[in-house]
């Protein structure tokens, strides 16, 4: 079995190293100084910086190499890069392949979930072989060998099932689900909010903002989920209410270490100049509102992190303007 991650940033490279132990895995990175760290010294310093990684990974900066013959290909790139590095090898990827995202986002142009971007680059593909790995997944965390769960989700139960034997490890633990839709938008929609998260913290804010926060962060993301035609199962499973807790407390998150920043009063330019890698929830925010408003769904929490990061609202203004909401029932507001 070959099994081709396509990928190598913090996250691809941890999937290479799970995978490697069980099946012969090929990583590719797009950074020639990248593949040459993880073959000779069997590190990857720019992105995974302090771990030793398996010699049995393999990377490479040719992305043909890496998809042909695969039986299994792994999207580990960006939502904004993921339709163009998909196009450049899809000649290369059979029609029963089955493909996996790990990408946590919408694309802005198409407001499409990537899996949708995969059918669209790939059009005579098996649809049901097409899905996302997703749930409360820290990279560092995975790679120190901390306990983990993890979902993936597709619709072919039989390959699912497959593919959960292969990822699954001592430490990482892994669940099946059919619901692509339901923990796709899950995904995308967790990234928003760990950015609200993040400006709370920055603020100073304690507990009792973020238990609120993130409870009603749950809510917008079931709203829009089901709303899209996911079942309503996933959401306080492991790809909607584990990714929202790990996600919105941690302060390895990208997401929340932007709106830390945000709420300490720093721009978002500023901030993100200091990124090595991308934070989803910055471009996904524009799209998760747009699928509310095509749907008919209300996101305050949502909306209020799209003003501050594309209006320049300021993060106490933004908090003002949701506690100050209309009072309504839990079960209707």
């Amino acid at each position: 079995m070959k099994y081709a991650v396509i990928g190598a940033g913090s996250w691809g490279t941890t999937i290479g190293t799970l995978l490697s132990g069980a099946v012969d895995t090929v990583l590719w990175s797009r950074n020639p100084e990248v593949a040459h760290d993880i073959n000779s010294n069997h590190r990857n310093d720019a992105y995974l910086d302090g771990f030793d990684l398996p010699e049995a990974l393999h990377a490479t900066t040719d992305i043909e190499e890496a998809v042909r013959d695969a039986d299994v290909v792994v999207m580990g790139v960006p939502s904004h890069g993921y339709r163009s590095v998909l196009e450049s090898c899809a000649q290369h990827i059979g029609r029963t392949t089955p493909v996996i995202s790990l990408s946590k986002g919408i694309e802005r142009e198409t407001l499409m979930r990537m899996t949708e971007v995969t059918l669209d680059v790939l059009p005579r593909h098996d649809p049901n072989l097409v899905g996302v790995l997703t749930g409360p997944n820290l990279a560092r965390e995975i790679m120190e060998g901390q306990p983990a769960a993890t979902v993936i989700a597709l619709g072919d139960g039989n390959a699912a099932t497959e593919l959960q034997r292969v990822f699954m490890g001592k430490t990482f633990r892994v669940y099946t689900n059919p619901d692509v839709v339901g923990s796709e938008i899950a995904g995308a929609v967790k990234n928003v909010m760990a950015i609200a998260s993040g400006m709370a913290a920055g603020k100073g804010f304690g507990d009792n903002t973020l238990a609120t926060l993130i409870t009603r962060s749950l809510v917008e993301m079931t709203r829009l989920g089901v709303a899209m035609g996911g079942d309503f199962r996933t959401f306080p499973g492991l790809a909607g209410l584990g990714d929202l807790i790990a996600t919105c407390n941690s302060s390895q998150s990208r997401n929340h270490k932007v709106g830390f920043g945000l709420g300490e009063g720093r721009s978002l330019d500023e901030i993100t100049s200091e990124m090595n890698m991308v934070a989803e929830g910055v471009k996904s925010t524009s799209g998760v509102l747009q699928l509310a408003d095509r749907h008919n769904v209300d996101m305050p929490i949502a909306k209020q992190v799209g003003r501050v990061l594309y209006e320049g609202l300021d993060t106490t203004q933004a908090l003002h303007e949701l506690m100050a909401r209309a009072a309504k029932s839990e079960f209707k507001g």
